[in-house]
C-alpha cells in the first residue's frame, strides 16, 4: 500500500502537475489498496459499535444512568458506543499489522468440517487473549469521555458492569476469528488435480485435470495459482513420477500442452518491456517531462507495471519448463520434447525474457559481435552503457529507486531465469557444445522465427555465453 506521504503528494501532483496525463497504475493501485485498508478500518470499528450495542443494551438498567431516562440512554449509547468503536478500531488494525489477510494453506490437507473443528480451539484462544488487551486499550480511552458519558454507580455494579462488557467484547471477538477461520478454510479447500493412482482415469489420461485447470480457470484466480504450484511440484519433485512421465507419452500432446501454457506469460513479460522499450526510445518529450512524472511512473508506459504484478506465476512457469526439459533427457522415451521443437522454444524464450528484463529493468545493453569472434572460444558479450532515452528510462526506474519492489522484483526474475537456463545446459552441455562446435547451434537449439525480444543471432550468442559459464 501506498504511504500517506505519498498520497498527499500524489494527490498533489494530481491537481497542479499531472497536465491531463492519466494515474500510473501502480499508484493507482497502491492508492486503492491503501484506501481499502482505511475502510477495513472504519468498518471494523463500525461493527464493533453495533456488535456491542446489541450484546450489552440490555444488560443494564437504569441505575446506571444515574438520572431520569434520556439521561440514561444517552449515557449508555456513549459508553458502550465509544469503547466499541475502540474494540473495533483496534481488531482492524491488529488484523491488518499482522497480514491476517494472506491465506495460509495447510501442509496436511482435511475435509472442510473437520479443518474447522481442528480450527475452533486456536480461534477461541486468538480471541481470548485479542479482548483482553482491546478490553484495556478501550477502557485507557474511555478515561477521555466527558463527564456526562460516565457512569456513577457504587463500586459492586461498575465491576459487574465491567465483567459485562468484556463478556461481551470476548463473542464478537469469537464470532469474528470464527468467521475468518470458516473463510480460511474454504478458500483454502484442497484442489485435486490428479486422478486416484490405480484408478481408470489415471492409467488413460492422468494430465487432463491438470491441464484443463491451466487453461480453462479464471486468470489470476486461485485455482490457478495452485495449478501452478502443483505443476512445479510435480516437475521438480521426484514424489509423483508417474503424473510427470504421462507428459511424455507417446503422441507428445500433453507436453506440449504444458510448455506452451507455461510459456505464456514469459512471452507477455517479453513483449511488454520491448514495447515500452520502443515507445521509450521514440518519445522525444520524455527527457523534459521526466521531473514532472509521478514519484511511481517510469520512463516506460504505465501497462509495464503490471508486468511484474504475475512475478510469482513467471517463476513457476521458468522452474516448470526447465524442469520438464532437464528430465526429458532421461525419461522421455519417445523424444517428444526434442522432435516437437519444444528445447528451442524453451530456451528461445527464456534468453528473450532475459534479455528484456536485463535491458529494460537492469540497463545492460548486448552488442552483436561479429562472426569470426563468434566462432572462436573465448566468446563474450559486451556490456555497454546505454545511451539516449534507453539509458536514461533504466536509470530512472532501476538506478534512482534501488528500494523499490520493482526493482528487487526485475533482479529476482533474471537470477530465476538465469538459474533455469543454466540448469538446462548443464544437463545438455555436451550436445550443445558439439552444436556449436558444427555451427548448428541456432538451428537446433534457437527458433528459427522471430523470437519475442531479440534476434535469433543475438540469442544465439547469448546462448554460448551460457555455454561457457560466463553468464552474469
Amino acid at each position: 500500500p501506498a504511504s500517506p506521504s505519498e498520497l498527499i503528494l500524489g494527490l498533489i501532483r494530481l491537481i497542479f502537475v499531472s497536465d491531463g496525463r492519466p494515474v500510473p497504475p501502480d499508484f493507482r493501485r497502491r492508492a486503492k489498496l491503501s484506501l481499502s485498508f482505511l475502510l477495513f478500518v472504519a468498518a471494523s470499528a463500525l461493527s464493533g459499535f453495533l456488535s456491542l450495542l446489541c450484546l450489552c443494551w440490555n444488560c443494564f438498567d437504569e441505575s446506571f444512568a444515574g438520572g431520569p431516562r434520556p439521561s440514561y440512554y444517552w449515557r449508555l449509547l456513549g459508553a458502550l458506543g465509544f469503547r466499541g468503536l475502540a474494540v473495533g478500531f483496534f481488531y482492524g488494525l491488529c488484523y491488518l499489522y499482522q497480514r491476517r489477510w494472506v491465506l495460509e494453506f495447510p501442509i496436511i490437507q482435511r475435509p472442510p468440517f473437520f479443518s474447522f473443528k481442528m480450527g475452533i480451539l486456536s480461534a477461541t484462544r486468538r480471541a481470548f487473549k485479542l479482548s483482553i488487551v482491546a478490553y484495556l486499550f478501550s477502557a485507557a480511552l474511555a478515561i477521555f469521555l466527558p463527564c456526562e458519558f460516565k457512569w456513577q454507580v457504587p463500586m459492586r455494579k461498575l465491576i459487574a458492569a465491567q465483567i459485562i462488557f468484556y463478556a461481551g467484547v470476548f463473542l464478537v471477538y469469537l464470532c469474528w476469528e470464527l468467521n475468518r477461520h470458516l473463510h480460511q478454510v474454504l478458500l483454502t479447500k484442497r484442489f485435486t488435480f490428479a486422478p486416484p493412482k490405480g484408478s481408470a482415469a489415471a492409467e488413460t489420461n492422468p494430465s487432463e485435470p491438470l491441464l484443463a485447470a491451466l487453461e480453462e480457470s479464471t486468470p489470476r484466480s486461485v485455482m490457478q495459482y495452485l495449478a501452478y504450484l502443483d505443476l512445479c511440484m510435480v516437475c521438480e519433485s521426484s514424489v509423483d513420477t508417474w503424473r510427470r512421465a504421462a507428459f511424455f507419452e507417446e503422441s507428445g500432446e500433453a507436453y506440449k500442452r504444458v510448455i506452451t501454457t507455461c510459456l505464456r506469460p514469459l512471452e507477455q513479460v517479453a513483449s511488454k518491456l520491448g514495447e515500452g522499450l520502443e515507445s521509450c526510445s521514440v518519445d522525444k518529450s520524455f527527457q523534459l517531462g521526466h521531473q514532472l512524472r509521478w514519484p511511481t511512473d517510469s520512463w516506460l508506459d504505465s501497462r509495464v507495471h503490471e508486468v511484474f504484478y504475475d512475478f510469482q506465476l513467471c517463476e513457476w512457469c521458468a522452474r516448470i519448463v526447465s524442469s520438464l526439459t532437464v528430465h526429458s533427457g532421461k525419461e522421455d522415451r519417445f523424444g517428444v520434447a526434442q522432435l516437437s521443437g519444444s528445447n528451442s522454444a524453451v530456451i528461445s524464450t527464456l534468453l528473450s525474457c532475459l534479455l528484456a528484463v536485463e535491458e529494460a529493468c537492469i540497463g545492460k545493453k548486448t552488442h552483436l559481435q561479429s562472426s569470426h569472434n563468434l566462432l572462436g572460444t573465448g566468446v563474450g558479450i559486451k556490456w555497454a552503457t546505454m545511451s539516449n532515452g534507453r539509458r536514461e528510462a533504466a536509470v530512472g526506474v532501476t538506478g534512482k529507486r534501488r528500494g523499490s519492489p520493482l526493482y528487487s522484483k526485475a533482479y529476482s526474475m533474471a537470477d530465476y531465469l538465469r538459474t533455469s537456463i543454466y540448469s538446462i545446459v548443464s544437463v545438455f552441455h555436451d550436445e550443445m557444445l558439439f552444436s556449436a562446435k558444427a555451427g548448428v547451434l541456432h538451428k537446433e537449439w534457437i527458433t528459427s522465427g522471430k523470437p519475442v525480444y531479440g534476434t535469433p543471432d543475438l540469442l544465439s550468442q547469448k546462448l554460448r555465453l551460457f555455454l561457457d559459464f560466463q553468464a552474469n
